[in-house]
């Protein structure tokens, strides 16, 4: 038996990795739903076999549908998630729909009303290294943001170790390629704008920042992100500065920390002797690579953390989350 998994928005980016993804997967295959009529992915999902049907309600039954996938902006996924659910399928939305938990705050950040709001209880928001429990069941899950996944696997371990000096903050420095902006074409994402480029954006105001906070635990005014384009299409590498509360050396806190945190954990990898990750080691996979350079006499530590943006950061990790709330293991069409 193969569980048939839609796939809203795969004419996307996120989008055409979960077919991708969904298309080796041993217990999963996947259904393409078009919601509009000027969709067209014949550029990225290459697959003439896959089957195809509309975003609706009725396709739950139509085509049997155990999930979907929506790889689709926000006022998308509020309208059609509501659809999905009452069909029976367990939902795993992408964007920034349900992440933030009321509608004030989602106001708050994204300037927009929130018209799904009585789904915002329901919703579990997963990361799947930290709220695995919460998703076995789930019908709604809130796959979270590129740059949040990459920065709570980093941080949230050192808060909960409290070894982080909270009142010397913590600095994020966040490097995304291109293709974290979606397909849609814009200016500032043009080959021209990018090409030989590299600029910063959304200083200290970024939409990402409240998932970080909400998961690791601390302050917006404790916390200073900013986010770069870099011109090259895929991957996350962020660069976490803070000041250390003892002396520890880096070997320290990968063994005393981040091994207790994820010595068993299939997607986490760890970097020894003050050895730092790079964006080729995490390409096209679901890994979120972890390095850390310590210096105990001046009780300064840096932690870089890499990963796929549109893999881990994205499909990948919506796959792990269906995962679970399928019941299957955790790893499946990710190794």
């Amino acid at each position: 038996m193969k569980y048939s998994v839609g796939i809203v928005g795969f004419s996307g980016y996120s989008g055409a990795e979960a077919v991708r993804i969904l298309a080796r997967h041993p217990h999963c295959e996947p259904v393409l739903l078009s919601h509009r009529a000027d969709v067209d992915g014949s550029k990225l999902v290459r697959k003439p076999t896959i089957r195809r049907g509309q975003a609706n309600a009725e396709s739950v039954a139509t085509e049997g549908l155990s999930a979907v996938l929506l790889a689709t902006p926000q006022d998308v996924s509020m309208d059609l998630a509501p659809q999905f659910l009452a069909g029976g399928a367990i939902v795993v939305d992408l964007s920034a729909a349900f992440r933030l938990g009321t509608p004030e705050r989602y106001f708050e950040w994204y300037k927009e009303e929130h018209t799904a709001a009585n789904l915002l209880p329901e919703a579990v928001y997963s990361i799947p290294e930290f709220h695995r429990v919460k998703v076995r069941g789930a019908k709604l899950i809130a796959n979270p943001g590129c740059y949040p996944t990459a920065a709570n696997l980093a941080i949230r371990p050192l808060i909960e170790a409290g070894i982080v000096d909270r009142k010397a903050g913590i600095v994020c420095d966040a490097k995304s390629g291109v293709s974290g902006a979606g397909r849609k074409p814009a200016l500032k994402t043009s080959f021209c704008e990018v090409t030989e480029n590299f600029s910063a954006y959304s200083i200290l105001r970024h939409r990402h920042v409240p998932e970080v906070l909400m998961v690791s635990g601390f302050e917006e005014s404790e916390f200073s992100f900013t986010a770069q384009l870099i011109p090259i299409e895929r991957g996350i590498l962020e660069t976490i500065y803070f000041r250390l509360t003892k002396p520890m050396t880096s070997e320290e806190i990968i063994s005393d920390i981040y091994r207790k945190w994820y010595g068993n954990e299939p997607f986490v990898r760890l970097h020894e002797g003050g050895s730092v990750p790079d964006l080729h080691a995490v390409a096209h996979t679901n890994f979120c690579d972890i390095g850390v350079v310590s210096d105990p006499a001046s009780g300064r530590c840096v932690v870089v953390s890499a990963i796929d943006n549109l893999v881990k950061g994205a499909a990948g990790q919506a796959i792990q989350n269906l995962n679970l709330a399928l019941g299957i293991e955790e790893t499946a069409g990710l190794l």
